[in-house]
């Protein structure tokens, strides 16, 4: 107690001859009681008197020494503070809160009243106060002091029913202060355990004396609906439509949507309360709507893709057509169409109908035999271009993507639609292999190439030609000058090229003007769903929103939650869009071994290497034949033809022309560790074979840099047995071998792709090493890939293959028949100047 005149603190309420120590805390030591316990210390201000009138003069008092001021050091009564002794009332309030874990419960909150009637003074059970402070209505101030024994009876008596307790913030009710603890029954027994309180306990807690409140909020009335949830939807006009849920409840139709917003801006599913497969839903009266928990995950996941783009108005929503895709996961919940509803039926049967595609025939002038799943892709892509659409051809590595391409530009030139040339961007590497495409399945339509340094000088061209060839480097440096090209179609191959949004070739591309547009990709997802929608930024814009809401719709969800009814809804907004056969999925089209030839440009510091050493061996074995003959000089042409076809797998093969070698990069090297990079993931095995056992040295050393596991065989290997053993047991994806060790007395059915890094004169050697796999006992479709310097003597040793037939003889082992197979034209043919693409 603060004395008002001194200031002072001086203990009230100590027992008879007890006494403060304080240590980390205060301690009252009671002799009479033989107790020591720590007290809380509270300081009491007395309240200070009002005076309304001049008080009465003071009655004369006999008289008696006094000392000086002694009156006013001593303070009235009204200005001192009392302690009692009050037994408490016991209050109990019953009302309904949300909690944490269990979300809106009844529950049972618990306070000590130790004021008088009429002057409450509650104490929370978890309040450390010694005391309660009341005030009379004279305003003397009197702590009373707690009685624990009998809080703790209330207490125990609770505890005793099973209750569950603890602190929440309630949000409604008369259980409105913060931090209460209070007490709510679990389990499926619940409902049944309150009804046994109010018809048992209650009426005992009162015959004892307590104060007994019940909320109006108290006891949760589940209400079933009369009918299902009923989903609504009608044209809105300017490409939205509008929105409605709700669901009768005693024989009314209530709004149901606002509701769920609500929950969907709380957390969706986590928010609701789920008991036996209901989730309950709370309405604004109060009561709770028990719906199948299922469809309302369901509802909830639509709306929450629908809202950030929506507008609210009144108990509805107006959402973009876009987004009326994501109503097929509602299909069975929409029970009523609003008006007219042409412009939603005939997006959704778009949606539905996208897989039954009418055949369309292969043009006459494509010279080529499409396989069944090819021509499916041909009436793929003309589905694209009726319904004014793009998509993604993403068919596996090896399923000829690029015939599907080019008979689709050969159907538009014969039904006379193609008035604007086709621009197709590729990767460098990839020119050369469309170039040749197009001249063996399209001759008759014109191909121009604008890539190198006479690009410009074409541009006059583009006009007249049916198929434009471009890189993307060429895009980024030159979009101004593109940008007013009109095309009729434009195709990005590789297209996760364009896998960053904010690369350069993926702003220039997308500022090109095409009347219909197309991406080529076997993998149109590496590492994450963003490459995905840059891809469609490219393609259809809008269709999977800007980048910040698709992150948060799809990215998010499905790679962070794994969310499955999202990522179905992604699935089924760009399935009508995106084609994707894996080799699994057409095996019985494809023919037991699939050859693909894949040209690769070699990039300057390589192709400027290839000319100094082509320009040099070229003068030495003219000079030779002109000395002596060509059939005296065989092994002067194989030594001169094996350099360039060195410089063509890695400079650095060339030792005698280190100093000239040194900067200068292998394309195809690159091309191989980058199809690896694909395959292995997918789960191919593949073979690598190599005449050059220096050249498999230096892949060795780029596989163990991209983290691909291989084995080796050569003449230095030791045990054959070990690498085959290993790689059949599926230990290691790529197994490297040289022609010389592993071309023949091998069985290697565990593999299902072989890449032949390097062309062999012979062609039968080829097949040799190709048939370590494609063999008895083989069940998986074989895939054949020849990697081609393009323009280079390696595809002038293909073309002559191809049409002579009569290189087979022509080995580096023994060039016994290599003068009787080629003539002095063909040896000029195969040293000719390789022209840059």
């Amino acid at each position: 107690f603060r004395d008002p005149h001194t200031r002072k603190l001086r203990p009230t309420g100590m027992p008879e001859g007890g006494a403060l120590i304080r240590g980390t805390v205060w301690w009252c030591v009671d002799p009479g009681a033989g107790r020591l316990g720590p007290v809380d210390m509270q300081v009491v201000e007395p309240r200070k008197p009002v005076v309304a009138q001049p008080p009465p003069p003071p009655r004369r008092e006999p008289a008696r020494a006094e000392t000086p001021n002694q009156s006013r050091m001593q303070p009235r009564a009204s200005d001192m503070a009392s302690i009692t002794e009050r037994t408490p009332v016991i209050v109990v309030r019953l009302g309904r809160v949300v909690t944490p874990s269990d979300g809106l419960v009844d529950v049972l909150r618990l306070a000590y009243d130790y004021g008088e009637p009429g002057a409450p003074s509650e104490i929370e059970p978890d309040d450390q106060r010694q005391f309660a402070r009341t005030e009379e209505p004279d305003g003397t101030v009197i702590f009373v002091r707690r009685d624990k024994a009998a809080e703790q009876a209330a207490l125990q008596r609770l505890t005793q029913l099973g209750f569950g307790q603890g602190r929440i913030e309630p949000t409604k009710g008369a259980l409105d202060a913060r931090a209460t603890r209070v007490h709510w029954f679990t389990g499926r027994d619940a409902a049944e355990r309150w009804r046994d309180v109010l018809d048992t306990h209650v009426p005992a807690w009162r015959a004892a004396g307590w104060t007994v409140e019940v909320g109006t909020d108290f006891g949760t009335r589940i209400v079933e609906p009369g009918s299902d949830v009923d989903v609504a939807v009608r044209d809105a006009g300017d490409g939205w439509f509008d929105l409605d849920v709700g669901v009768e409840i005693d024989g009314e139709r209530r709004p149901l949507l606002p509701i769920l917003a609500k929950l969907v801006d709380r957390g969706g599913m986590s928010a609701a309360r789920v008991i036996d497969g209901r989730a309950h839903i709370v309405l604004d009266d109060g009561s709770v709507l028990a719906l199948p928990a299922d469809r309302v995950e369901r509802l909830l996941s639509v709306l929450e893709a629908m809202l950030d783009g929506a507008r609210r108005v009144d108990d509805r929503i107006e959402v973009p057509i876009g987004e009326a895709d994501t109503l097929l996961d509602i299909d069975d919940l929409i029970a009523r169409r609003m008006g007219e509803t042409a412009q939603i039926d005939a997006f959704l049967n778009r949606l539905r109908e996208a897989d039954s595609l009418p055949e369309v025939p292969v043009p006459d002038g494509f010279q080529g035999e499409l396989r069944d799943y090819q021509r499916v892709g041909l009436s793929w892509l003309q589905g694209l271009r009726a319904g004014g659409v793009a998509g993604i051809l993403a068919d596996d590595m090896g399923l000829g993507k690029t015939a599907q391409t080019l008979a689709h530009m050969a159907l538009e030139h014969a039904e006379g639609r193609l008035t604007d040339p086709c621009l197709v961007v590729v990767p460098t590497s990839l020119v050369p292999n469309w170039v040749d495409e197009a001249r063996r399945f399209v001759p008759h339509l014109r191909v121009l190439v604008l890539h190198g340094l006479d690009r410009h000088e074409k541009r006059g061209e583009v006009e007249k030609a049916h198929i434009v060839v471009t890189t993307y480097g060429v895009i980024a440096r030159d979009v101004e000058l593109m940008k007013p090209m009109p095309w009729h179609l434009l195709v990005l191959d590789e297209a996760q090229a364009i896998k960053n949004p904010d690369g350069k070739a993926t702003r220039a591309v997308c500022q090109l003007q095409a009347r219909h547009r197309l991406c080529l990709s076997g993998t149109p997802v590496e590492n994450n769903l963003g490459e995905l929608w840059s891809q469609f930024a490219f393609l259809m814009p809008g269709l999977l929103g800007d980048r910040k809401t698709f992150q948060k719709r799809f990215r998010t969800p499905i790679e962070k939650r794994g969310d499955a009814t999202r990522a179905n809804l992604l699935l089924r907004r760009i399935s009508p869009f995106l084609l994707r056969r894996a080799k699994v999925d057409v095996a019985k089209e494809l023919p037991p071994k699939t050859e693909v030839v894949r040209r690769i440009d070699l990039d300057a510091g390589q192709r400027d290497l290839y000319e100094t050493i082509r320009l040099s061996v070229h003068e030495k074995v003219r000079a030779a034949i002109a000395a002596s003959g060509l059939s005296r000089n065989a092994i002067t042409v194989i030594d001169a033809l094996l350099k360039l076809r060195q410089v063509c797998c890695d400079p650095r093969l060339m030792k005698a022309a280190a100093g000239a070698s040194r900067g200068a990069k292998s394309a195809k090297l690159e091309t191989l560790i980058d199809m690896l990079g694909e395959m292995v993931p997918e789960g191919r095995r593949v073979l690598v074979f190599s005449q050059f056992t220096s050249m498999l040295d230096l892949i060795k050393v780029e596989l163990e840099a991209a983290g691909i596991a291989y084995v080796e065989l050569t003449g230095r290997t030791a045990d054959r047995a070990e690498p085959v053993a290993r790689f059949q047991r599926g230990e290691v994806p790529v197994f490297l071998i040289s022609l010389k060790a592993g071309g023949r007395g091998l069985n290697l059915t565990a593999a299902d792709t072989v890449i032949h890094y390097d062309p062999w004169w012979n062609p039968a050697a080829e097949d040799q090493a190709t048939d370590r796999a494609y063999r008895i006992g083989q069940d998986k479709p074989v895939f054949v890939y020849k990697l081609i310097a393009a323009n280079t003597v390696e595809e002038r040793i293909l073309d002559l293959q191809r049409r002579k037939g009569s290189l087979s003889a022509a080995t580096i082992e023994g060039a016994g028949s290599l003068t009787g197979s080629l003539d002095g034209g063909d040896i000029d043919y195969l040293f000719e100047r390789a022209e840059e693409t």
